[in-house]
């Protein structure tokens, strides 16, 4: 008799299936399954599972011998016994398989579906951004439309802030009526509640830990922020009132401590005046922050006075860059303007005078000030005149053809309206023209 039995047992996991052994007595192949039955059966009708598992006996004395074999595409040892022991009965535990739809998707929320495309909402859109919402069963999105139009909200932009934050359907109206109040005390009318939301909603309906939010305001005034200052936060940078609270007490005393150690002695001013300038720092983290503070002084070797000048003022908005992106940015800066014979002293005043200028990529930088050079602009003008570089390549060109058509010569004059507003360069513009007009009727 042989008896044979599958050392592989990958597919154990797979599938609840018995698990066969078999043997062959005079040329015949039978099987034994859990249930005890033999049945004689032919190669061809004989099926296996995906994967068998594997079979341990005590081997007997008498066996003659045992060998590595391959039946069927399956590795097996093969154990030939005596006829003596041919019906002994042996032990085993069949493994089985357990068949489960694991892998198959969540269904959604029909109703929830038909509900947004009658309101308007790109689907797809919401999707792609939070699908877990569409597998929810407790969505609001209709108490939710009904509020915001109470609001003063109309369907078009409810449907938009749908679109790109779906999470807000899972807002309660008690969650939003006490967090909307908690706005007011901020802002003066529901229309700018409504304009930040469609500007970003994910500011109002991110948190819905109104009590977090109400321990930033208080905690945001008891360190010198007026009303103006957190109305402006609101404006610019509603994030932070979704902050935790711990986030934004690390980040207001991070500053101050930076203030003490630079010497100044009003760390409450200090930390109002850089929230003003840069309302966005409170949702930075403190390593970046310090990175960029290090970097400034280092890099343009500034003593602490100039420093806390500098980060109070006009270098208050760079400080939430990334310090890889600054770093870049002043590489290329120095490269450029040494490669047009600038002096390190004059590359520094051209940077520190206008910090704005380290948020420009590198193309767009070296471009402009190649279009500049171009236009016959000398380079000692852009460095006292940095803000020009705010304008677009295509306003620079525009404004300087119709300038050199009334005769202003840039090479000898102010190029500083280059950057001015648009109702202020026309004003100007068209004094220039009545000017020109005067000169050639003389």
């Amino acid at each position: 008799m042989s008896l044979c039995f599958s050392r592989d047992c990958r597919g154990a996991r797979k599938g609840f299936s018995p698990c066969p052994v078999l043997f062959q007595v005079e040329g015949q192949l039978f099987s034994r399954f859990s249930g005890g039955t033999q049945s004689p059966f032919s190669l061809r009708q004989m099926s296996f599972p995906k994967g068998l598992g594997h079979l341990t006996i005590m081997v007997p004395r008498k066996l003659l011998y045992v060998r590595s074999n391959y039946l069927f595409g399956s590795r097996c040892w093969m154990i030939r016994f005596s006829t003596e022991i041919l019906f002994k009965s042996v032990s085993f535990r069949p493994f089985s398989k357990k068949c489960d739809n694991a892998d198959s998707e969540p269904l959604e929320n029909e109703e929830l579906l038909n509900n947004l495309l009658t309101m308007g909402v790109d689907v797809d859109m919401a999707r792609k951004r939070q699908p877990g919402v569409f597998n929810r069963t407790d969505t609001n999105e209709q108490d939710l439309q009904t509020f915001l139009l109470s609001k003063g909200a109309s369907k078009e932009v409810i449907a938009s802030i749908i679109s790109r934050y779906p999470r807000a359907m899972t807002r309660t109206p008690e969650s939003l009526s006490n967090r909307w109040d908690l706005w007011r005390r901020i802002v003066t009318s529901d229309l700018e509640i409504v304009n930040i939301l469609e500007r970003s909603p994910e500011s109002f309906f991110r948190s819905s830990d109104n009590l977090n939010l109400e321990n930033n305001i208080k905690f945001l005034y008891s360190v010198g922020l007026t009303h103006k200052d957190l109305c402006r936060l609101l404006t610019n940078a509603p994030r932070t009132f979704s902050n935790s609270l711990n986030l934004n007490k690390q980040m207001v005393e991070f500053l101050q401590e930076i203030c003490l150690s630079l010497g100044h002695n009003g760390p409450t001013d200090f930390v109002r005046k850089i929230i003003f300038k840069n309302p966005f720092i409170l949702i930075q983290s403190t390593k970046r922050i310090k990175a960029n503070i290090e970097f400034l002084q280092s890099t343009f070797c500034l003593t602490n006075e100039e420093l806390l000048s500098l980060i109070c003022g006009p270098g208050a908005k760079i400080l939430d860059l990334s310090s890889d992106c600054m770093r870049r940015s002043y590489r290329n800066i120095k490269e450029k303007l040494s490669s047009l014979g600038c002096t390190a002293k004059e590359i520094r005043k051209f940077v520190l005078s206008y910090p704005d200028m380290i948020f420009l990529g590198e193309k767009k930088f070296n471009d402009k000030i190649d279009c500049l050079i171009e236009e016959k602009v000398n380079i000692s003008q852009i460095i006292k005149h940095p803000r020009i570089l705010d304008s677009s390549i295509s306003t620079l060109k525009s404004r300087i053809k119709e300038l050199v058509n009334v005769g202003y010569d840039l090479s000898t004059s102010n190029i500083s309206l280059l950057s001015w507003s648009q109702k202020r360069y026309n004003a100007k513009l068209k004094k220039l023209y009545i000017e020109q007009n005067i000169v050639l009727e003389n």
